[in-house]
């Protein structure tokens, strides 16, 4: 896997606005945070946005704090998470109609439905409805986002969609070693690669870890210490690793301050360490997810 040039890394990255916002209501100091770090996301070529989030204000905060060109968001690709399937296919499209409101832009690059939700009673019809939307010119593509375990290339298949958001790490080779990310490019599906940081566990000491991961203890210190001989951080390899993927159009990754969005960016940025990376993933990566 050869390396991609450092200002090219930077703009394959894609900031995660639930993570950003929180779950907090908007207040004028939350506000000016997040504007700050939308502003250092788009003077360091950051590019996309995924606008999923978990706080119910997420897309009206985001909307105040986007740089505008001739009242749109010009600098950013926004990516907006449908409303889940559980309210009815209607309520859904609704709702991605009412996200652009809130963000206060026309269209958005792409509007992603999650694959439980398609492969729900309502899902046929919710992809019906999105594709109407995408018809109208209000969303350019449409996108499934997939859990570990779904089986991403069917999905593919069925529905057809532009882009998947997929969980890949370097602790989680499944989708990379079994061919699907491959499979899934050559179908010409744009892929952005999500939960690269492995919901932090690669930051973990042995003794850090939660019981659940406690078998898993030896071989992350393994892998922490290879990365570590290699010159690297674990911020630094968990990004080199995703970034430097042919298949991946994108990575999002998750920041909670300008602080924290500007060490993703320097990371990004850093010289691709030279690590044996198949070797480098866990043998059971589910146990990350375990209960």
């Amino acid at each position: 896997m050869s390396s991609v040039p450092r200002s090219a890394a930077v703009r394959k990255l894609g900031v995660s606005a639930g993570r950003l916002i929180g779950d907090g209501l908007p207040g004028r100091g939350r506000e000016t945070d997040v504007a700050i770090a939308v502003n250092l996301a788009a003077a360091s070529g950051v590019r996309l946005i995924d606008v999923r989030g978990r706080g119910v204000e997420t897309e009206t905060l985001l909307g105040k704090a986007l740089p505008r060109g001739n009242g749109e968001a010009a600098a950013f690709d926004l990516a907006v998470g449908a409303l889940n399937a559980m309210v009815g296919a209607r309520a859904v499209e609704q709702a991605a109609r009412l996200s652009l409101q809130k963000l206060m832009v026309t269209s958005a690059a792409v509007v992603v439905v999650a694959a439980a939700d398609l492969l729900g009673p309502e899902g046929e019809e919710v992809w019906r409805r999105l594709r109407r939307l995408q018809d109208e010119g209000l969303y350019h593509a449409l996108g499934v986002r997939a859990e570990p375990g779904d089986d991403a290339r069917g999905l593919a298949r069925r529905f057809k969609p532009d882009l998947m958001q997929l969980p890949v790490s370097l602790l989680d080779q499944r989708l990379v070693a079994d061919g699907a990310l491959t499979e899934l490019a050559e179908m010409g599906i744009e892929i952005q690669l999500r939960s690269v940081l492995a919901e932090g566990v690669l930051f973990l000491s042995r003794a850090a870890l939660p019981a659940h991961l406690c078998d898993i203890g030896p071989r992350l210190s393994r892998i922490q210490r290879a990365i570590a001989e290699a010159g690297a951080d674990p911020l630094q390899a968990a990004l080199a690793f995703a970034l430097n993927r042919p298949e991946a159009a994108a990575v999002v990754v998750g920041a909670s301050t300008a602080a924290e969005l500007r060490a993703v960016i320097a990371a990004a940025a850093a010289p691709t360490p030279s690590l044996d990376w198949s070797s480098l993933g866990l043998e059971h990566p589910q146990a990350l997810r375990a209960a």
